[in-house]
């Protein structure tokens, strides 16, 4: 072992040695807390509960000062036992009487110190038995605390009780309120006392004369009520009447007055009374003299509506049965007189704002509210007539009404509205509703007041508008008459709605003027007319006037299901050409032989047909001749033996597409490759000279070759 290895070896043994044997703080730094100490000589405390409390400072020895510091809120109090001590921030409180230890630390020092606690009496007793009863009612009761056995405490000790609503107690007084069981405790220097009372009834039961459930109509005579306190069944009982208070579960439909029972309206009340912790209930049944309260001016009642200083006279009447009724004046009142005022059923109107009336008569009664608008000189509505399509709807017209000052007010929402013919239309749910095709009025009334009376067409639906034009083409400064159109409505029937259309126009280069359409500038536009719920849409085309129209071809042949384009040029009267090809609105003679389109024409079957074409008012016309194409030309012979002199006529046969076969000899073209051998004319072949020849027959695009041989 190195001499190194032994020095430390060594030395750390001493340092463990010094550890054991000194304290912590004698190797504390500069600083550091050494000890704590509480600032009393006293080895224990001594308290007495509810008298005296301690508080403690704790004082830190620090390393190196002489000074003490005061660590008393920095450090951490306990208490051994808290239900006999208590410790906050040094201030220590007695609880209970006994001993507690209370320990305070500060950066890992700790000071203990006991604490003895006792009370400041030794007994406190009360001078009643554990448990006592009393009858309800009972007054002037007592109870005492007693210190030590004769120190009356009563008046300084606090007294509490389990429940206020059965017993009350302050300073050793007891007021009884109601049955029931309560323990009552007196606190003094710390100890507590207690006893139990029990709360009973002083009568057995309590009984309200008449004793058996009331029926009573309304108007009835009140009914003197009286209330007994009785020990028992049999017992007549003590008149408490004056002592206690009845009630009456239903003030609206019985009252208690002066202890009198008051029927005042249809229905059922309960009467209930109480008196020291008996209680006694009584059934009323109220019912109504009369079933029904009529009133007449029903469709005011209904609508209740009234101007400014307008009055109506509205009369009541009761009713047992359905034939018999009796009239009443009844008892009229107003809940906004400021608005409406009511006399004796004369209800008048006296400022803008609303008033519900009430009328009533021994226990029935009817209400309705009234509005009351401000004086309206006339009124206005917006639409003197409404159109509407079958199953639709639409709004009410709005109604405005002028006041005094000359302003306007919209009056739309008061207005009900009728109908002359609900066949036709409805007024429901806020809405004209067409029920079928017809026309019918609308009226509408604010209260009984007419404002507004409005005729209503009922229409079918359109499925669609026809017109007689598709399209337009103007020459520029002159006037076409406006398209015929017609309607399909929704139930199959076509008319004529021409005169009904609205016509308009979008752009500039048109005008409609006094039923017709003028052409402006060169240019496009669209022509649009409106019936009811469909529109028609015509395009227009407004151009310079074309003075000379050429079409090429004049004629066509075509063969069948061959089309060929037409070729139109337009010139205006400073000679500049225009393409009219896709613009002359072609038609035929005949469909069945020829089609024709915006541009060209197309062969259907054998035949001719014409074609015409106009524009700006100027016609032309295109014959078209449609023949059968050409398949195969035969010729009867392919080759002639002659002799010089000899004649031999040749057939030609022409097939067709269509299947057709004819002779075409005479129609084809003929030609000999050699005239001093052979001749030929419309087939007929006559030998001149010994030679050979060939002899041609051509038709359209085919032909036919024969070798003719002169020997």
């Amino acid at each position: 072992m190195s001499l190194n290895r032994k020095t430390t070896k060594i030395f750390l043994v001493v340092v463990m040695m010094l550890a054991m044997v000194f304290p912590t703080s004698v190797f504390a730094a500069s600083g550091d807390v050494t000890s704590i100490e509480f600032d009393t000589n006293e080895s224990k405390i001594y308290l007495t509960v509810n008298e005296t409390t301690e508080q403690l400072r704790v004082l830190a020895n620090i390393e190196g000062s002489t000074t003490k510091k005061d660590v008393t809120n920095e450090s951490t109090w306990t208490s051994s036992n808290t239900r006999i001590v208590k410790v906050d921030g040094g201030l220590i409180l007695p609880l209970e009487k006994g001993t507690a230890r209370i320990t305070a630390k500060y950066k890992g020092a700790i000071k203990t110190i006991d604490v003895d606690v006792k009370f400041a009496i030794d007994d406190l007793k009360l001078d009643q038995p554990d448990k006592v009863e009393h009858k309800l009612g009972t007054e002037g009761l007592t109870v005492k605390a007693l210190a030590d056995g004769t120190n009356d405490v009563t008046t300084e000790a606090k007294w509490t009780t389990s429940d206020d609503s059965v017993v009350k107690v302050s300073k050793g007084e007891l007021t009884l309120v109601g049955l029931g069981s309560v323990t009552i405790t007196a606190e003094y220097k710390g100890l507590k006392a207690s006893y139990s009372i029990k709360v009973v009834a002083p009568y057995q039961k309590l009984a309200i004369v008449p004793g058996e459930d009331q029926e009573l109509l309304v108007g009835d005579a009140p009914v003197e009520l009286k209330v007994f306190a009785k020990q028992s069944e049999t017992d007549a009982g003590t008149d408490v009447t004056d002592k206690v208070e009845l009630k009456s579960s239903n003030t609206s439909v019985a009252t208690i007055e002066d202890g009198k029972l008051k029927p005042v309206a249809l229905g059922k009340s309960t009467i209930s009374v109480g008196y020291l912790g008996s209680t006694a209930k009584l059934d009323v049944y109220v019912r109504n003299p009369y079933e029904a309260l009529i009133l007449d001016q029903t469709d005011f009642v209904k609508n209740p509506v009234l101007f400014m200083n307008d009055s109506i006279t509205v009369k009541a009447k009761v009713r047992n049965a359905a034939s018999q009724s009796v009239d009443v004046t009844g008892e009229w009142t107003s809940s906004n007189p400021l608005a409406v005022s009511v006399n004796g059923g004369v209800i008048t109107a006296r400022s803008s704002g609303t008033s519900t009336i009430k009328v009533s008569h021994l226990g029935i009664s009817k209400e309705f509210t009234v509005k009351v608008y401000p004086t309206v000189t006339k009124f206005e509505v917006a639409d003197s007539k409404v159109e509407v399509l079958k199953d639709e709807s639409k709004s009410f017209p709005k109604v405005t009404g002028t006041l005094l000052d000359d302003e306007e007010q919209d009056f739309s929402s008061a207005v009900t509205w009728t109908s002359s013919d609900e066949k036709v239309v409805t007024t429901e749910d806020g809405k004209i509703k067409a029920i079928g095709a017809g026309t019918a009025t609308i009226t509408g009334k604010i209260g009984s007041r007419e404002v507004a009376s409005v005729p209503v067409t009922v229409n079918e639906k359109v499925l669609v508008l026809l017109s007689d034009v598709e399209e337009y083409q103007l020459v520029m400064g002159r006037s076409n008459t406006l398209p015929k159109v017609n309607a399909v409505l929704e139930d199959g029937e076509e008319k004529d709605v021409t005169s009904l259309v609205e016509w308009s126009l979008t752009g500039s280069a048109a005008v409609i003027k006094d039923g017709t359409l003028k052409g402006l500038t060169k240019g496009s536009t669209t022509l649009k007319g409106t019936y009811l719920n469909k529109e028609v849409k015509i395009p227009v085309i407004v151009e310079q006037e074309v003075v000379k129209i050429v079409v090429e071809p004049e004629n066509i042949e075509l063969n069948i299901k061959k089309s060929k384009s037409i070729k139109v040029t337009g010139y205006y009267s400073n000679g500049k050409a225009v393409s009219l090809s896709s613009k002359m609105n072609w038609s035929t003679s005949d469909t069945a032989l020829v089609t024709v389109s915006k541009t060209s024409v197309k062969a259907v079957a054998e035949g001719t047909a014409t074609i015409t074409g106009s524009y700006q008012g100027k016609e032309v016309k295109v014959k078209v001749n449609v023949v059968p194409k050409l398949t195969k030309l035969t010729a009867s012979d392919k080759r002639l033996d002659l002799k010089p002199g000899d004649v031999k006529t040749v057939t030609v046969t022409a097939e067709f597409d269509t299947g057709a076969k004819t002779s075409v000899g005479d129609s084809a073209v003929w030609t000999t490759s050699k005239s001093s051998v052979a001749k030929v004319t419309n087939g007929r072949i006559e030998a001149v000279s010994k030679g050979t020849a060939r002899i041609k027959g051509q038709y359209n695009s085919k032909s036919v070759t024969i070798t003719v041989s002169v020997k």
